[in-house]
């Protein structure tokens, strides 16, 4: 009778549908922990950027920073946490089980985040960069390379009043939760709008987030360039864990272009409700090591089949960077001397994490000017003062759809946003960096423009910079020139 009930029981088990036995579900949150302790340290990031790299009040680190997070610690009058003037760094939290988290701002690279167990005492043994700038006044040096601006009418063709409208439309947004920090339009090289909401101005640092990544792509280019890297070698990694027997990894198949893709097929960590409780998370907020964290994802799909956002492909990207360069201070040095120096990006710093390694996927801190500097690049097709920085071909790669998007949206290259395939209201030339809390850097070769939108949206956000692309071009005639 016993074996009979049991056959009756597998039997009826068999007959279930398979989502009701392979889909389990899980309501216990098993990551809290991780996720407060990230918490804590996104908090401890935001408030020591906002004050010692951006030099903001506290209020208004309270008011705009701090809005992203769903609970932060105290007020702009005080709480658990203590902000260190002498060190420029940030304790966040109470001995109450979850860690303290630190940051503090060093010297050329911004705030980086310490491990639950370092304390202030540890600040001295983080990375810094202090290589001098070039010589000359920022402030006495014309645009671009410089920020001196002569005042001078708009160049005729140019509607003030549609281009005023395209502001509002950037300013003025109906979601609280949209909150547009700074805007710049440049034509023909010239600034022909620039704004900032209160409390900001042209020298204000913010964090780029994801922007970071057309930074790094924007490096890495400049390498293969020379030879130093290929688009289609295997990334050649000792992957983590190390293998115990002399087989081949299936990881080894990973090539360049297939992490600037975004289609390196390695198990997604970023997304699934977990971008705050591991991943890159880690690293981002928590002290722990990028390149790591980046060498242990297991692959989950044949390379390039396949499209998944994730930072680590940036940062494996970056990581191969590294091991080309060779020593620590080329590394170091290497963003400053090859790209931001060049184009006057002065107000730029690339923030690492405590080991050292660039975190190119969202960790750079810039404002408003610098990232319009940075798009001149591209529009100018890698060519700054006459000397050529990135190649044409490089910018075409970047600009063509990754492969694994192709009739899926096609709104992806490398490391730069494209227009999505069926938009058709604004250029299909047009390109854009983009950034989490709404950083965006829209090229559009066919109207000489170039459009920075800086925010500190939360919540859903959702700001549409094609959208705000579009609004732009209504103040500006036919296009300079045939590629549209």
């Amino acid at each position: 009778m016993t074996m009979l009930r049991t056959l009756v029981a597998l039997v009826a088990l068999a007959l279930l549908p398979l989502s009701a036995v392979a889909q389990q579900e899980e309501t216990y949150d098993y990551w809290k922990p991780q996720r407060d302790m990230i918490r804590r340290g996104q908090q401890a990031v935001f408030m020591c950027n906002g004050l010692f790299t951006g030099g903001r009040t506290i209020e208004n680190v309270f008011a705009q920073e701090l809005a992203f997070l769903p609970e932060p610690i105290g007020t702009p009058t005080g709480g658990d946490y203590v902000v260190n003037e002498a060190r420029q760094a940030v304790a966040i939290g109470a001995d109450d089980g979850v860690p303290i988290m630190r940051a503090a701002f060093r010297e050329g690279i911004g705030c980086v985040i310490l491990a639950p167990d370092q304390t202030f005492e540890d600040i001295e043994r983080l990375p810094e960069l202090t290589l001098p700038y070039p010589p000359g006044d920022p402030s006495a040096l014309p645009w671009p390379d410089g920020d001196l601006i002569e005042e001078r009418a708009l160049p005729s063709g140019v509607d003030a009043a549609a281009l005023q409208a395209a502001s509002d439309w950037a300013f003025e947004r109906e979601s609280p939760e949209q909150v547009t920090l700074s805007m710049i339009v440049v034509h023909n090289g010239q600034i022909v709008h620039e704004r900032y909401a209160p409390g900001m101005n042209m020298t204000t640092r913010t964090r780029t987030w994801s922007t970071a990544k057309s930074l790094a792509v924007t490096l890495i280019g400049m390498l293969v360039d020379a030879g130093e890297m290929h688009l289609d070698e295997p990334l050649g990694f000792e992957w983590l864990p190390r293998a115990h027997s002399s087989e081949s990894d299936p990881r080894d198949g990973i090539t360049l272009r297939h992490v600037l893709n975004m289609s390196s097929g390695l198990d997604s960590i970023d997304n699934g409700g977990l971008e705050y409780a591991t991943g890159s998370g880690m690293s981002y907020w928590a002290g722990a090591s990028s390149v790591n964290g980046a060498l242990r994802r297991a692959l989950g799909r044949e390379p390039g089949t396949t499209w998944d956002y994730e930072n680590y492909d940036t940062l494996l990207a970056v990581y191969k960077m590294k091991q080309v360069l060779g020593d620590e201070q080329t590394y170091r040095e290497f963003p400053r001397r090859r790209l931001l120096d060049k184009i006057g990006m002065r107000n730029t710093l690339v923030g690492t994490d405590r080991f050292g390694d660039f975190i190119l996927s969202s960790q750079v801190y810039t404002n408003a000017r610098d990232l319009a500097r940075f798009g001149m690049l591209y529009l100018q097709n890698g060519v700054w003062n006459s000397e050529r920085l990135i190649s044409e071909e490089w910018i075409d790669f970047v600009r063509t759809p990754a492969p694994a998007t192709v009739g899926r949206g096609g709104q992806y290259g490398g490391q730069w946003w494209l227009v999505p395939e069926g938009r058709d209201d604004v250029p299909k030339d047009a390109y854009s960096t983009s950034g989490n809390r709404g950083q965006f850097t829209v090229v559009v070769p066919s109207h000489d423009l170039v459009i920075v939108r800086r925010g500190l949206d939360y919540g859903r956000q959702g700001f549409d910079q094609w959208g705000l692309t579009r609004e732009v071009l209504k103040a500006f005639g036919t296009p300079t020139n045939d590629e549209q």
